[in-house]
């Protein structure tokens, strides 16, 4: 073992210490856990073997070099792709795995290509840069003290790469913004049993008032090993399962205690305005003996389109949504449980009932906020801009990952699998190109029948659940007139591409689809003198108050008119050069955010509920006055 840059006590006492399962990096299946966040030895350096890298510099995990909250005090230029990382992890007596335990090492995100080393001996590695991955660390941890070294390359010339908006220039220019690379989301050790619950997700169905658990077991299992499931409304339990199990992969369903009567049966279903979670607990025995145990939660809801409505729990629901894409000026792409909150809660005082994950792929723990705030996600897989079989193998590869790994969040009702046919740049005419969308929305629904697909987001449609529209005029009225009633939406599309894209290929039109208008807005303020990007510019901000609340009244009244059923406001937040945001991208609103939250619902904001909640949702929560907290 090398000798570390910062002195092993160092180390210890900058590491931060995150234990509480309230904030577990895996919010469905929660055990005692450790942070290793914080600061790790660093270096740039095209070194392959770890005795040649030479370490003269630290960062902060995991905050990516790019981020000022890393502690660099340099950047990192686009020709240089290798990164490495080194730490010492000091155990403590409880944490050193016994003979039929494992030490764990999950890493939460590297940009792009990753291989770990602990001891100087390679443990593992992952290809993708927005999805998690383990390796084993049992053999060293045996010794209380080990070394971790991260090997991390991220070429950000390489096109083919699911990018989303990282920019591939030096400079950030129009809709891309800085690169990220290396380690950018948290680094955590758990110990379990070597026999443990590797993997679960949860899959409701409404129609049987059920939930089931799909479970995969570490090893093998032994004769005699049973599962108990238990769910809970609270301290009551609503279901409880013990199972044999035969196989390392099982399913297990629980139906939960139907009332039957609609009132009754609401107070168990999730929405936005109604977000309710239910608590799971799960546990491990062989042959009598506990094995192992986790802590989680699930929620029943389901996702339907019908008559050109989306429908939430069988009842139309129209979406009121904002793009989001997770950007802070100090903390790049990285955020955290107090970020995530506060955004969720700022959207949802605006009176947005929705998110369009924009190009990014979350951290779980904003999905858990989502889920327990109320708000429905779409899910965007971050595009590549190349189309070759590599750039496909890349993004199914992600795509496969993110699927499972967003499976059981109530909050993610739609995947968006392509964004405006970017990395499809001659679908029109190219067969295979057309090939890969079918492929992708296929591939999907196949994966996923719970939940709705929009095959490629915008325009050059050939299959999907919704047909979507981008439309960033800034006329109010025109955007009425366009997506106002369904006859004015059939004459739109057939005259008008927005973007210059046609909307539907090879003849797909709306049909009996719902149309979602799923970016319009996108209006800048950028002051005189000064320099921004946007859709459409105004130079004050009761400018900007103006055009955003009569786009959004617009909008509104194309709901009410049944053209659309539904929209996603181009966005919440400034992000770098790109200003259309409804608040800087530091958070400060640039609107009134009453006046605003009116506009998007379309009726006066009560002050005992600012938060938009359903009045069930509000008696359960707090029955004896006003939410005014930070959390339902």
């Amino acid at each position: 073992m090398t000798d570390s840059v910062l002195p092993d006590s160092v180390l210890t006492e900058t590491q931060e210490q995150d234990t509480s399962l309230e904030t577990h990096p895996r919010p469905h299946l929660r055990r005692a856990w450790r942070s290793l966040d914080g600061w790790w030895d660093f270096a740039v350096d095209p070194a392959e073997d770890t005795d040649d890298v030479q370490f003269a510099d630290r960062i902060r995990v995991p905050y990516a070099p790019q981020a000022p909250a890393s502690g660099r005090t340099a950047g990192i230029g686009l020709t240089e792709t290798t990164l490495w990382y080194r730490t010492v992890v000091h155990l403590s007596a409880d944490e050193v795995p016994g003979l039929h335990e494992r030490l764990l090492l999950h890493f939460g995100a590297v940009d792009w290509a990753a291989e770990v080393f602990i001891d100087g001996v390679f443990a593992g590695s992952h290809t993708g840069g927005y999805t998690p991955f383990t390796v084993n660390a049992t053999r060293a941890a045996r010794n209380s003290t080990f070394e971790v070294m991260v090997r991390a390359v991220d070429d950000h010339s390489d096109l083919a790469l699911p990018r989303g908006k990282q920019d591939w220039r030096s400079e950030p220019h129009a809709i891309w913004y800085p690169p990220t690379s290396g380690i950018w989301r948290s680094v955590w050790l758990e110990k379990v049993p070597r026999q443990h619950i590797e993997a679960l997700s949860w899959t409701p169905d409404l129609a049987r008032f059920e939930l089931t658990a799909s479970v995969t077991l570490a090893r093998p299992p032994r004769p005699g090993t049973r599962l108990r499931i238990e769910l809970l409304d609270g301290d009551r339990v609503l279901a409880d399962s013990d199972t044999l199990i035969t196989g390392q992969r099982v399913t297990v369903s629980l139906r939960l205690p139907d009332p039957g009567v609609d009132d009754a049966r609401n107070e168990l279903l999730w929405t936005p305005d109604h977000p309710k979670l239910l608590d799971t607990r799960l546990t491990l025995t062989e042959e009598g003996r506990h094995t192992d145990s986790a802590a989680g939660y699930a929620a029943l809801r389901s996702v339907d389109a019908r008559g050109r409505r989306f429908l939430l729990n069988s009842i139309p629901f129209p979406l009121r949504m904002a793009l989001y894409q997770g950007y802070w000026t100090d903390t790049g792409l990285t955020g955290d449980d107090e970020r995530f909150q506060a955004d969720l809660l700022l959207a949802r005082q605006m009176g947005f009932n929705g998110l369009r994950l924009h190009q990014k792929i979350e951290d779980p723990r904003f999905l858990y906020w989502c889920d327990r705030l109320g708000l429905a996600v779409w899910v965007d897989l971050p595009s590549a801009y190349a189309f070759t079989p590599l750039s496909i193998e890349r993004l199914t590869q992600t795509w496969l990952e993110v699927l499972r790994l967003y499976a059981s969040h109530p909050s993610v009702v739609v995947w968006v699998p392509l964004n405006e046919s970017w990395g499809l740049p001659d679908i029109p005419n190219e067969a295979a190109q057309q090939q890969a969308q079918h492929a992708l929305y296929a591939l999907t629904r196949t994966l996923d029948s719970t939940r709705l697909v929009s095959g490629s987001d915008g325009w050059e449609q050939l299959v999907t659940d919704l047909f979507t529209v981008h439309d960033y005029t800034q006329d109010s009225a025109v955007l009425l007139a366009r997506y106002g009633s369904k006859p004015a939406i059939e004459e739109n599309l057939w005259r008008l591409w927005p973007g210059g894209r046609e909307q539907g290929l090879n003849g797909l039109t709306p049909g009996e689809r719902p149309v979602i208008l799923s970016e319009f807005g996108g209006t800048s303020w950028v002051p005189n003198g000064e320099e921004g990007w946007g859709y459409g510019v105004v130079r004050d901000g009761a400018a900007l108050m103006e055009r955003a609340e009569a786009l959004l009244v617009a909008a509104d009244q194309a709901i009410l008119g049944k053209g659309i059923h539904g929209y996603c406001y181009t966005q919440l937040t400034d992000t770098y050069q790109e200003l259309n945001g409804l608040t800087e991208m530091n958070r400060t609103p640039k609107v009134d955010v009453t006046r605003l939250s009116e506009a998007v619902r379309g009726e006066g904001r009560n002050a005992a509920n600012p938060l938009w909640y359903s009045k069930r949702w509000l008696n359960r929560i707090s029955p004896e006055g006003p939410v005014t907290g930070t959390q339902p």
